[in-house]
């Protein structure tokens, strides 16, 4: 393809508007114009990146046995209503009515329409287990539409969903699709990590993240120095550990009430007594979704895991009660709180239990007590694990490991959905009895816009983009410079149409451009090899081949360049 037959509206300055690396780039790149917020036209680079992202998924999960459809985008209210969601989903789901005052919306997942399809047409255990994929555009309506492709409203997602007689089979569906994604991406030349994570709206009983890893990336992750575990931060275990203190069979020195003057934060208090962060018990009153308010227990340097409260306390929405709830519920200000004493209900994470020497609100404005010890002074409800993981923390799966921050772009999920929907919906099939049963589902899917702009997060420098080689618009870039004189022009043009005989997809730079431009509209656009055809080469008899990523340098000899170009790209891509 020729450079001047193509569009790519390249742009030398950053757009106002793009906060993230991929947004500026991509606009840049001249890869994607917004037409509304959250909403982009993909161009020609940009859709040349998504097909081939969208032929290494459906090729593993072809090889993982999975079949294509097309579910359409818009899906009646009734569906939606049948499972429950069409009430709890929220603004995110677009709800309009046809011209007969019916009730439907945008497609922002497919349990629903999945599981209707599947009901009206399996009957028996003989007809299961299959796993159903599509390659569809999705729309939900995000609050605040951010960060380019990363957070759009509208995007491009593979869903695929499996139906089994029982849940053995569907675990081992849910390997078989594990092991799919790493190979997906892992062929999209990206650095990742699978982690365990909650299942959230889409619900179920098991769940794995599949996280591109870069700095910039806004979900928080741990893993372990020594083992694979790792997790997002919302989801992962901590091992109980009792903070070190006084020898047990010590009698702790008596509680002692000091004053705190306007000192509220556990940092202001900390630094105002000499004390160090971790002896201190943080009180927080949460209000679940019942109206009920609870007192949560942390340490001093720890901060609450709200998806790990919400379990313990056994309801769907928990929120921090405020200021005025609190005073009117307990008569004190937030800030000198305790639990010593306290009416409401207490519930501590498990690194309170057994603290000696702690610091806690004493209850009344300006005191707090010290020389707290929990096993004599306070008893909670409940001890578990509620707070966040942290670096540093020791893995709770194995001996030895600690765990280790990372930052991440999710790219994709996949789900144990057991009978959510089957159950809701009536999915059900007859067993080899005669018997009726729930089928057992599963849920896998990949945000196919998300990963085209986390592979520029994981993959640029001040330049512009870095591709990976087997997602990359194009393999070579061919940058003739004066490609107007004619010695240059023969060469170029003949290694063009080698190239394409050989399969290798190359750009042509044929514009009438200073080199200079055209150097940076190639690192920008970030295509991985660049062969360049120049008088003070050919005077030598060669072209230079210099990669994207590293900028190593070599010269081809002109007539043996177009197979050396080919060796050098099969072997990158392993062919």
């Amino acid at each position: 393809m020729r450079w001047s037959k193509t569009f790519i509206p390249t742009l030398k300055e950053d757009p106002a508007d793009a906060e993230v690396i991929s947004h500026k780039l991509l606009v840049r790149a001249g890869m994607i114009r917004q037409i509304s917020r959250g909403i982009y036209n993909y161009l020609p680079l940009a859709l040349r990146v998504i097909r081939k992202i969208e032929t290494i998924v459906r090729e593993e999960m072809d090889r993982a046995g999975a079949q294509e459809l097309l579910l359409p985008m818009v899906s009646p209210a009734e569906l939606w209503r049948e499972s429950g969601r069409w009430e709890v989903y929220g603004k995110e789901l677009v709800r309009f009515k046809d011209r007969h005052e019916r009730d439907f919306c945008l497609g922002p997942t497919h349990e629903e329409v999945i599981t209707d399809l599947v009901r009206r047409v399996v009957r028996s255990y003989r007809e299961l287990p299959f796993n159903l994929y599509q390659i569809q555009t999705k729309f939900r309506d995000e609050v605040r539409p951010r960060f380019g492709l990363m957070r759009g409203r509208e995007f491009i997602m593979k869903d695929a969903y499996s139906f089994h007689g029982d849940v053995e089979d569907c675990r081992r569906e849910y390997e078989n699709m594990f092991h799919a994604y790493n190979r997906i991406f892992t062929r999209c030349g990206l650095k990742f990590r699978p982690v365990e994570a909650d299942t959230g709206a889409i619900g179920g009983t098991l769940s794995h993240e599949f996280q591109v890893l870069a700095d910039t990336g806004e979900d928080a992750l741990v893993s372990c120095t020594r083992c694979d575990y790792a997790a997002n931060v919302q989801k992962a275990e901590v091992k109980a550990q009792r903070l070190a203190g006084r020898n047990l069979k010590e009698s702790s020195p008596p509680i002692k009430k000091v004053a705190t003057p306007g000192k509220k934060t556990v940092a202001e208090v900390a630094n105002f007594l000499g004390l160090a962060s971790e002896r201190f018990i943080k009180t927080l009153v949460y209000r679940t979704d019942g109206g009920e308010l609870v007192a949560v227990l942390v340490r001093g340097d720890h901060e609450v895991n709200e998806l790990k409260l919400r379990t313990v306390l056994g309801c769907q929405e928990v929120a921090l009660a405020g200021e005025t709830a609190v005073e009117q519920s307990t008569g004190v200000t937030p800030g000198f709180l305790g639990p010593i004493g306290i009416e409401l209900r207490v519930v501590a994470d498990q690194a309170i239990q057994g603290i000696r020497g702690g610091v806690t609100g004493a209850n009344e404005a300006n005191a707090h007590f010290v020389e707290v010890d929990q096993e004599r002074d306070f008893t909670p409800s409940v001890f578990a694990d509620l707070r966040m993981a942290a670096a540093g923390d020791p893995c709770p799966r194995c001996e030895g490991g600690t765990l280790e921050a990372r930052r991440g772009i999710e790219v994709g999920q996949i789900f144990h959905l057991g009978r959510k929907y089957s159950e809701t919906l009536g999915a059900t099939y007859l067993d080899a009895e005669g018997r009726e049963q729930p089928i057992e589902m599963g849920c896998y899917g990949i945000g196919i816009t998300r990963l085209l702009a986390a592979a520029i997060e994981q993959n640029h420098d001040g330049n512009g983009i870095i591709w990976p080689l087997s997602i990359a618009p194009f393999h070579v870039l061919l940058l003739p410079i004066q490609y107007r004189e004619k010695a240059i022009l023969e060469v170029t043009d003949t290694l063009y149409d080698e190239l394409r005989k050989r399969g290798v997809e190359v750009l042509l730079d044929d514009r009438d451009e200073r080199p200079g431009v055209k150097f940076k509209d190639a690192d920008l656009i970030g295509v991985p090899l660049r062969v360049t055809v120049g008088a003070k080469g050919l005077q030598r008899g060669g072209v230079e081949l210099r990669w994207r990523r590293d900028g190593n340098t070599e010269e081809a000899i002109v007539g043996e360049a177009s197979g050396k170009i080919e060796a050098r790209i099969k072997e990158a891509l392993k062919i």
